[in-house]
């Protein structure tokens, strides 16, 4: 069963590709609520360069010598972006937008120099190749697993005792770094640590989802979860559920569509995004339109008040506390005062009598607290 399991190529390359959404969620999810999402961008590209170094250095495309060595070029990256922020001459933003691309268009130059006749071509750099996957495997107990499915695994478990040891002072220095600066916990320290492994990961991602598509891998399902709850470990849940739906259904509509399946599953990381965009609780466009309309009701009920109670028993009011002097003098269109006379209605703030607005005691208590005081008139 195990055997006729890793021999099936489907489901090596879903379990590929879930191994990278994992491992990436993981680690994103501390990114993402650190403002720091962008810099997986930089170390993604950044680390084309390191590879291709490592392999003029070596020959070799894999092994932990390479995978180190690349990862490496990720990290300095971030020290280069860091150290050209301190100068105070540009800022973070600005210093990443320089290193990076300096270092990618240089591991590009490389491979189109050096390497144009290795496998490790510009489509390959940009989009990997999970498709294949299956045909690069070793034999573990006898059975033959793809090597991408062993290195994408063992990075996983690396990534997830990271994850659950360090997770309290994760937790700290992520909301808290001064706190945990004071504490002694080393945010710096934990912080390239979470650099080095995203480093790690990308580089062991490399061949199955290439430098770019990685990056939605890291960002997308966290900034997801982001949008669906306030509890962090909700949210890496959260973010790893989306990761696999991802997968999975990147997958099946990439064989339907005849697409590139690292495409499609990337691609379907930026629809779960749109969809909790549009839909998520609290967060949610949707949600903020309600939101935003139902706060804009209660100021009309409010203003509908003030002025109701402002002309209460007075000569204007026969004129003034209706509905059509909503209409003609506070300039509201008629579906909006209408709304606002039913809010208050439905607050037991108003009530019409002989065909006027009037008060009920809540409404009058109300525009009372509004000018501070009953007898302002």
């Amino acid at each position: 069963m195990i055997a006729s399991f890793f021999g099936s190529i489907p489901a090596m390359i879903v379990l590929t590709g879930i191994l990278v959404g994992l491992s990436g969620a993981l680690l994103g999810s501390f990114l993402v609520l650190r403002g720091n999402a962008m810099l997986t961008d930089a170390i993604s590209h950044s680390i084309v360069f390191g590879i291709i170094v490592v392999w003029l250095m070596t020959g070799h495309m894999s092994g932990p010598v390479q995978v180190l060595g690349a990862a490496l070029t990720g990290v300095l990256t971030v020290v280069l972006s860091e150290l050209l922020a301190r100068s105070r001459l540009v800022k973070m933003d600005a210093a990443i937008g320089l290193v990076f691309p300096a270092l990618f268009a240089a591991g590009v130059l490389l491979i189109s120099i050096h390497a144009r006749d290795v496998h490790i071509d510009v489509q390959t750099v940009l989009l990997g190749e999970i498709g294949f996957v299956w045909l690069n495997t070793l034999v573990i107990g006898g059975v033959n697993v793809p090597v991408a499915v062993v290195t994408l695994g063992a990075v996983l478990v690396v990534n997830l005792a990271f994850v659950l040891v360090f997770w309290k002072e994760l937790k700290l220095t992520t909301f808290d770094p001064g706190l945990a600066a004071a504490l002694g916990f080393l945010p710096g320290v934990l912080h390239y640590a979470v650099l080095t492994l995203t480093s790690v990961t990308a580089v062991a991602a490399f061949d199955a989802v290439g430098a770019i598509l990685f990056i939605a891998f890291v960002i997308v399902p966290p900034a997801t979860a982001y949008l669906l709850t306030r509890r962090l470990w909700l949210m890496v849940v959260l973010a790893v559920g989306v990761s696999v739906a991802a997968c999975v259904a990147g997958y099946l509509l990439a064989i339907w569509w005849n697409v590139s399946i690292a495409g499609m599953m990337a691609s379907m990381t930026g629809v779960w995004f749109a969809l909790a965009l549009l839909f998520a609780p609290e967060r949610g466009l949707i949600a903020q339109a309600f939101s935003w309309r139902s706060k804009r009701l209660d100021h009309d009920c409010r203003a509908l008040v003030a002025h109701l109670f402002t002309h209460q028993d007075t000569p204007q009011m026969a004129e003034e506390n209706t509905q059509r002097a909503l209409v003609e003098h506070l300039r509201w269109p008629a579906p909006r005062a209408r709304a606002a006379i039913l809010r208050a209605h439905d607050r037991d703030l108003i009530e019409r009598r002989a065909g006027l607005l009037t008060l009920r005691p809540k409404g009058t208590a109300e525009a009372e607290a509004i000018f501070g005081k009953s007898d302002w008139r």
